[in-house]
């Protein structure tokens, strides 16, 4: 029987239901969302494998869309959950227009959700959306149980996989701004774990304990704010020293190839193929987040880079791309974007929408786009017929096996930018050197050997242009370059 409270008059969920939208039925329980569950077969490992693990039960809110949507997402915060190492032992979504203020899936479901906690042994539950101080302390009052939304769960993970020094200043940045609202919400834990370092001495201030100083909530929110302050000054001077060295990739006219899409998709896998670059490669959610850039060399020998950028996913919480702006400009910086998508995923074309609305946000939204599609020697041919409908003019490879990269790579070339300035010039026989640069830096479009050096008709950029004009070919020469 639902609980009394839910009977008062227009309390939320009596609005919900009689708006006729859904079904009452649908509204009146939570449903349960089939094959999340990753429990253990392998009874050996069971005993060691829980005390390392934490047994999570996730909950969703549909709101819009299709009910296959509402899978998929929690489907994906299942992946979420187990590359953040933990076992998923249910999955449960709610009908709603929109989320409970107080307790995100509605009183009259905290029960529901709590019978199901118990029944499962589960110690922590995993909202699939971002929830406030409130609900989650209603939550966790109700439940008995921890509980972490999706943005705290996807910073994790980021922590998990940090390794340079500006990817993990960059992840506790992201963490610090998400923590620093919800102190209020978690003031008494916090108090509990870090005892009494305010003025006003005592673990969490009370009758007798406080003093004319500050609080404890007080202390933290301001070694929070300073410890924001310092990792932003960090981070500003690694932005100096990445925008350095685009200055002078820029200034040596090697244009810039980013490879973006959405995690787990093969970004690191095609950049090994493509380059040999030996990145980290790994089936899991967000495996690389430090960008990794390596060179490639054109078929007429011109240079150009690849650079591999952290992954993108539904709803990736503002505070990471906040924090990996400076990274993530590696894209807005480029000449072309090769957006990778997964073939397998059942649903590829939220996954391209989720991409672009991130790049959008970086500005990377205005750049030539060349879409590949991969992993194609797992993916049915049903899928890749449909998706050679919908995306006529994208490219469709294999990391893993190789097919299509050699059809990526003349699709990435013929996509690169054109050097702009068009010169003849005769660079005299003991100015190899220049000759080398104009073959790395430019585009060849005949070569010719005259008894003063060496004819080249070539396209450049500006500033190659300039140190060539002190060579450019005469009229004659040029005449006798064409014989």
């Amino acid at each position: 029987m639902r609980d009394q409270e839910t009977y008062v008059p227009l309390d939320d969920d009596e609005l919900d239901a009689t708006t006729g939208e859904f079904e009452l039925s649908e509204r009146q329980a939570l449903r349960r969302v089939p094959g999340l569950s990753t429990e253990l077969t392998d009874v050996t490992e069971v005993e060691y494998r829980q005390l390392r693990l934490e047994r999570v039960v996730l909950v969703g809110v549909w709101t819009e869309g299709t009910q296959i949507d509402a899978e998929n997402s929690l489907t994906e915060l299942a992946a979420l959950a187990e590359t953040a190492g933990s076992q998923v032992l249910e999955g449960l979504i709610q009908r709603r227009n929109r989320p409970d203020p107080a307790t995100y899936i509605g009183r009259g479901k905290v029960d529901d959700l709590g019978s199901v906690v118990l029944a499962s042994g589960a110690d922590t539950v995993i909202c699939d959306g971002e929830l406030s101080p409130s609900q989650l302390r209603n939550l966790e009052q109700r439940t008995k149980v921890k509980v972490v939304d999706r943005t705290a769960l996807i910073l994790d993970i980021f922590a998990q996989h940090a390794k340079s020094k500006e990817g993990k200043a960059q992840v506790e940045l992201a963490q610090l701004e998400y923590l620093l609202p919800r102190l209020r919400g978690w003031g008494e834990t916090l108090s509990r774990q870090t005892g009494g370092s305010g003025r006003g001495g005592g673990a969490g201030g009370g009758v007798g304990l406080r003093g004319p100083g500050e609080t404890k909530l007080e202390t933290d929110r301001r070694r929070i704010r300073h410890r924001i302050a310092r990792l932003r000054r960090e981070i500003k001077g690694m932005r100096t020293v990445r925008q350095t060295k685009r200055a002078r990739r820029a200034r040596n006219s090697v244009p810039a190839v980013a490879i973006a899409g959405y995690t787990n998709a093969g970004k690191s896998s095609l950049l090994n193929r493509l380059t040999g670059a030996g990145v980290l490669v790994e089936n899991a959610l967000f495996a690389t987040l430090d960008p990794t850039t390596r060179r490639a060399t054109t078929t007429d020998g011109r240079l150009y880079t690849l650079s591999d950028t952290v992954g993108f996913v539904r709803h990736l919480p503002h505070q990471i791309v906040e924090a990996f702006r400076s990274t993530l400009e590696e894209v807005a910086d480029a000449d072309l974007v090769v957006h990778v998508v997964d073939g397998t995923h059942p649903d590829p074309e939220e996954q391209v929408r989720a991409v672009r609305e991130v790049l959008a946000e970086v500005g990377a939204d205005r750049l030539p786009e060349l879409l590949v599609v991969n992993k194609t020697d797992a993916a049915d041919e049903e899928t890749l017929l449909r998706l050679k409908r919908l995306w006529p003019e994208a490219t469709f490879v294999s990391a893993h096996s190789g097919r299509g990269i050699d059809g990526l790579r003349e699709a990435i070339e013929a996509r690169l930018p054109r050097p702009a300035v068009e010169v003849q010039a005769v660079l005299p026989y003991d100015r190899g050197d220049l000759v080398a640069r104009v073959h790395r830096q430019g585009e060849v479009l005949s070569t010719a050997h005259l008894p003063e050096g060496t004819l080249l008709h070539v396209r450049v950029g500006e500033g190659l242009a300039a140190e060539l004009a002190p060579f450019r070919a005469e009229e004659g020469q040029a005449v006798a370059g064409a014989r």
